[in-house]
């Protein structure tokens, strides 16, 4: 049986024989707190009379089907999660009324209550395949339709969906409907309502092609964190840029953004109703990565209005070219359009590492990937649709120029418009703007898996001068591909106690090896870099000589994006047992304290954190973290007051505290008996505080009910389930596994912070136990609990701090013997993975 499965030949066959003329659709919002009522109404075309097909529902209780006036048994019709049809005419009328139900996991059709002042929400999240949680389908993306809802919600409320919302008409006492006018066509899943008890902000926005009414929402307990001038800025300024850059007006009227609760993603790219996580309005201060990032979400969603909604993808096959895109052109916009114009700086430091990582695991996959159904959509969104994508779009640009790129970027979406089409489409556009040949490098970049590794091979003359140089180019051996790559490569001398670029040259590297005859004769530099400007993905290796540069004196190079070349080789060389991890904290003991990069002085302390739990030897380990400790309390205390790097540095401490000193300290600053200039101990700081002496058994449930009525919001609730489970007694395992795994009751977002919080590294002897217990229940968890839960659970579940040979042959044997759904040993063969890699850098570690 098919579940909520679809492959790709069936909505191919489905695709050939339907064409959707339109869809009505009527929600009642009045029905209780549990369901909703649902009528759709679609009317289609069938190119063979006579045939049958289905349409989607998922999870509903159907109360009557209509087709084309004859009504059609629920009972024997709908089954499975779909409507069987059959006996189609050429001109078709399908009716369904139906009740649905609200979802808790952030799927379909959200129904959140705030604790702190029981007001109502709702919102929609329809991608990958639900819509059909909300209303009757055919749920995928290359039938395109115009879609007019009509909704009934209490008098009052604030409903939203892809067209302007209209005048509500009351039509009982307290209840109101709203007759929304029809769409342009559209996908299902950019389809979305948004309604409830929303604070509402309008502006307009006056561009060269005419006025965007601008709509900002928030829940009520958020209004003073909305910081409408800065989102109206960075709006103005993504139409302005984009409208421009890809020379066609914003197509979809009104652009609202909302900001909404408990929510999965960062943001969806719904047509013209753009909704986005409401931690995106901080309760409390963050830094300058947190701005600049939550800049970049904006802009990629944006950017989907062209590219994902305009024009869409036949099938899922294509989810990378919607993703990599809109990512490439937010970083892009950021850069060329706003205050962060360093912009690729942080996607160096922080995003394609998370590429790189992805592309590492056995789990990984092509750029186009093959998604031949909706299970495999579902687990490839990942640092390889995102951030791989935009990495080799990047390459593509530099490959054919950016003006060439953009030329053949404009003529598809105006030959596109509205419909439906192909990566070779993309592609035979591009060749016809830049005159090159480009299935070549679409066959070596987009269909194959890995990451290339690109090092110096070079012999000197007695002066110290370049005899021969070549890059050698390595790959993966179970992804053998060697790849072109466009490459640059810097040369930094020590110049009065700094690293100064002395030149730098480009060049292409192709095969195992690529001779570098405009080197020969130059003199060894200090510190040798390959892929200056970052054109390429490909991870590099630093040469001896450069490593030692790095390792004493990377606080010297003043370029920023040469540095997080730098920083990504050192991190690079530490996960693959190259570099030793305490060497790794020494590096950035030395230099994170003079970054200026936001990503990087955010980011990279994190990695250092990784690298003593993960990847130091167990013998080294406690002094490492003693270094680690004393360390980042002398940069924070060193750190200007006020500024990101105290923050940052600040909530550095805060996790790597453990001795008694530093917990003292930590409760000094919960209690107000400590202060240091310039830092606010607000709610966030305030439950990291607690989080570190919870973990270490200097707090408990009292302390945590405590923080908790003082932060009666979903957040603190989300905080106080995470401190729970961080507690390290058998008792609290047990009721966080409870909620994490078993309880359904949870919702969406508590439940990922209990998992996130659950494994944690000095904790092994309580969490023994679970290694069991979570082989266990991976077994069935994928078809038990949905693919949201499932994942979170899975992934971050796995007993990571347990690492050991042992813990690798039992999981061995599971994956040999385990019936569990394939996506769900997706995740365990990830875990697995991480385990080998700890333990081989760990042995590294161990050699000094």
């Amino acid at each position: 049986m098919p579940g909520t499965n679809l492959t790709r030949d069936e909505a191919a066959t489905r695709a050939a024989l339907l064409d959707v003329t339109s869809y009505s659709i009527d929600l009642d919002l009045t029905t209780g707190d549990t369901t909703f009522g649902s009528t759709t109404t679609i009317e289609f075309t069938c190119s063979q009379p006579g045939s049958s097909t289905f349409a989607d529902l998922v999870g509903a209780t159907v109360h009557e089907i209509t087709l084309n006036g004859e009504s059609i048994d629920p009972a024997t019709a709908y089954a499975d999660h779909r409507i069987a049809l059959s006996g189609l005419a050429a001109d078709n009328v399908l009716v369904v009324r139906a009740d649905c139900t609200y979802s808790r996991t952030g799927e379909g059709l959200h129904r959140f209550v705030d604790p702190a002042d029981d007001r109502v929400y709702l919102y929609s999240q329809f991608e990958v395949p639900d819509a059909r949680r909300v209303y009757t389908t055919f749920e995928q993306p290359d039938l395109k339709a115009p879609f007019t809802f009509n909704v009934t919600a209490p008098t009052g409320w604030k409903v939203v969906s892809n067209s302007a919302t209209p005048e509500p008409k009351e039509i009982a006492e307290g209840v109101s409907l709203w007759n929304f006018a029809p769409t342009k066509p559209m996908s299902t899943y950019i389809t979305a309502l948004v309604a409830g008890e929303y604070h509402e902000v309008q502006h307009v926005y006056r561009g060269k092609h005419g006025d965007i009414p601008l709509g900002h929402y928030c829940r009520q307990s958020l209004v003073e964190h909305l910081d409408v001038e800065e989102l109206v800025k960075l709006t103005e300024q993504g139409f302005a840029f984009f409208e421009d850059l890809f020379d066609y007006p914003y197509p979809f009227g009104k652009y609202d953004q909302l900001y909404v609760p408990e929510y999965n993603m960062g943001a969806m790219e719904n047509a013209g109703c753009v909704t986005l996580r409401d931690e995106y309005l901080p309760r409390s201060r963050q830094d300058r990565s947190f701005y600049e990032f939550r800049a970049e979400v904006i802009l990629h969603e944006m950017a989907h209005m062209w590219f994902g909604d305009l024009v869409t993808m036949r099938w899922w096959d294509d989810l990378w070219l919607n993703e990599s895109f809109a990512e490439w052109a937010c970083y892009h916009a950021a850069v060329e359009a706003t205050e962060f114009t360093e912009s690729w700086v942080g996607f160096t430091n922080a995003r394609k590492n998370w590429a790189y990582r992805q592309d590492q695991l056995p789990s990984t996959h092509p750029i186009a990937a093959d998604n031949y159904d909706l299970q495999a959509v579902e687990v490839n969104f990942d640092g390889i649709t995102y951030a791989k994508g935009a990495s080799v779009l990047k390459q593509l640009v530099a490959w054919v120029g950016l003006e060439n790129f953009l030329e053949g970027i404009r003529g598809y979406f105006k030959d596109f418009e509205f419909s439906n089409s192909e990566f070779t489409d993309l592609l035979a556009a591009l060749e016809k703007a830049s005159g090159r040949e480009l299935e070549s490098w679409a066959q070596e970049w987009l269909q194959t898996s890995g990451v290339n590794t690109l090092a110096p091979e070079f012999e000197l003359d007695e002066d110290g001068r370049f005899t021969s140089f070549a890059v050698r180019q390595t790959a993966a051996a179970d992804y053998p591909t060697l790849r072109r790559h466009r490459l640059g490569i810097g040369l930094y001398d020590e110049v009065e106690g700094r690293l100064v670029r002395r030149t730098s040259i480009e060049i292409d590297v192709e095969g195992a090896k690529t001779q570098v005859h405009d080197l020969i004769g130059q003199q060894q530099p200090a510190l040798l870099l390959l892929n200056e400007g970052d054109l390429a993905y490909a991870k590099i290796r630093l040469d001896d000589r450069s490593l030692a540069t790095v390792v004493d004196g990377l606080a010297t190079l003043d370029d920023p994006l040469a540095r997080a070349l730098c920083w990504g080789a050192a991190w690079d060389m530490t996960r693959d047992a190259e570099m030793s991890a305490t060497a790794f904290v020494t590096l950035v003991l030395s230099a994170v304290g003079s970054e200026t990069d936001a990503f990087g002085v955010s980011r990279i302390p994190g990695y250092a954190a990784q690298a003593i739990n993960a990847y130091s030897a167990p013998a080294n380990r406690a002094a490492l973290k003693a270094t680690w400790e004393q360390g980042i309390r002398e940069l924070f205390v060193a750190a200007e007051a006020g500024s990101d790097h105290q923050l940052s540095f600040a909530r550095a401490y805060a996790s790597a505290a453990h001795s008694d000193e530093a917990l003292a300290e930590l409760e000094g600053l919960l209690d107000g008996t400590v202060s240091f200039a310039g830092l606010a101990v607000d709610t966030d700081l305030r439950w990291l505080l607690l989080n570190s002496l919870v973990k270490a058994g200097r707090a408990g449930v009292e302390a945590i009910d405590a923080e908790l009525a003082r932060d009666n919001t979903i957040s603190g609730q989300e905080h106080h389930g995470a401190a729970l489970a961080l507690r390290p007694t058998a008792e609290a395992k047990a009721d966080a596994w409870a909620s994490a795994v078993e309880r359904d009751d949870i919702p969406n977002e508590t439940q990922r912070s209990i998992v996130l919080a659950f494994q944690v590294f000095g904790q092994e002897e309580i969490l023994a136990p679970y290694v069991e217990k979570y082989l266990a229940v991976a077994d069935t968890m994928w078809e038990e609990k949905g693919t949201q839960r499932a994942s979170t659970a899975l992934e971050y579940l796995f007993p990571r701090p347990l690492a050991s040979q042992q813990l690798l042959d039992r999981v061995d044997a599971w994956l040999e013997s385990s019936p569990a759904n394939p996506a769900a040993k997706r995740y365990v063969r990830e875990g697995r993975a991480d385990v080998a890699r700890a333990l081989a850098a760990q042995a590294k570690d161990a050699q000094g």
